[in-house]
């Protein structure tokens, strides 16, 4: 954080929180989205005390593996950006000291954050204990007090209640208003209906099919499931190709088995 991103009247607002111990709100960029096998790039922190001023930490991190381009486009954060910094095992001491037995806040910090860096400090052989914390996920306030079912978009885009919600053609019209109070509302919109197929694709185009069992990891499909979560399609179809065969046997969804054919022919998907 070089220079203070934050307010004297933002931390006070906070350090009611801070029942006799610190709140730390934190974040981290990963070299991706998978909090069983992706590392650390960078960790930002401030710890609210009950009293005096806050702590900051703010670490660039050496995940001593490759970040996937489909990561740096998100965080910004590339190979040479981390090559002199440490990896986290040499600073985990130092960040568990930096938490103390604070309790925690940040943005679906639940189920990301925290699991990701409980794993990491297991990596590193230093113990960190989330029993005792509480927890503050801001993404779950969010999600829970502005709702982002149809009958929440009518109110904001269209200004009126929904009030056949789920009677479909009630729903096809609310859509319909909806959308077009997104073309008044947002003017940077594109106004094609090749950009905004473009524009309301998935974050970031992760996932190779519709049902997310692979995703895109610089540019060729990784398994996103069962034992070989994280490793390259073409590795599995190398090393241990009865594992396709399995899922071509199985009821997966049609589109993940059709990658499992190809592959089982050594056609892969590319990203383009």
């Amino acid at each position: 954080m070089g220079e203070r991103a934050f307010s004297d009247e933002l931390i006070e607002s906070l350090r009611p929180l801070c029942e006799g111990r610190a709140l730390v709100v934190f974040d981290l960029e990963t070299t991706g989205t998978d909090r069983l096998s992706d590392r650390i790039v960078e960790i930002a922190a401030i710890a609210v005390e009950p009293s005096g001023p806050p702590r900051v930490l703010d670490r660039r991190v050496n995940p001593l593996t490759k970040i996937p381009r489909e990561a740096t486009a998100v965080h910004g954060i590339s190979d040479a950006d981390v090559k002199d910094a440490p990896p986290f095992r040499e600073i985990a001491a130092g960040v568990a000291t930096f938490f103390g037995d604070g309790d925690l806040a940040g943005y679906n910090v639940r189920a990301f954050d925290v699991p990701l860096l409980v794993r990491e400090f297991e990596r590193a052989g230093v113990p960190f204990a989330v029993a005792g914390r509480r927890i503050v996920d801001m993404q779950t306030i969010f999600f829970r007090k502005e709702p982002r079912d149809l009958a929440a978009a009518v109110r904001f885009f269209a200004g009126h209640e929904h009030a056949r919600a789920h009677a479909a053609l009630a729903d096809v019209v609310a859509a319909a208003e909806v959308l077009a109070g997104q073309l008044r509302r947002y003017p940077e919109l594109p106004r094609g209906l090749d950009g905004l197929h473009e524009f309301s694709a998935p974050a970031e185009g992760r996932f190779v099919d519709p049902d997310k069992r692979f995703v895109w990891r610089d540019g060729e499909a990784v398994f996103n499931f069962g034992d070989h979560r994280g490793r390259n399609l073409s590795w599995v179809a190398e090393q241990n190709p009865d594992y396709l065969d399995w899922m071509i046997r199985r009821d997966f969804p049609e589109p993940a088995k059709e990658i499992a054919r190809q592959a089982r022919r050594g056609v892969f998907p590319k990203k383009g």
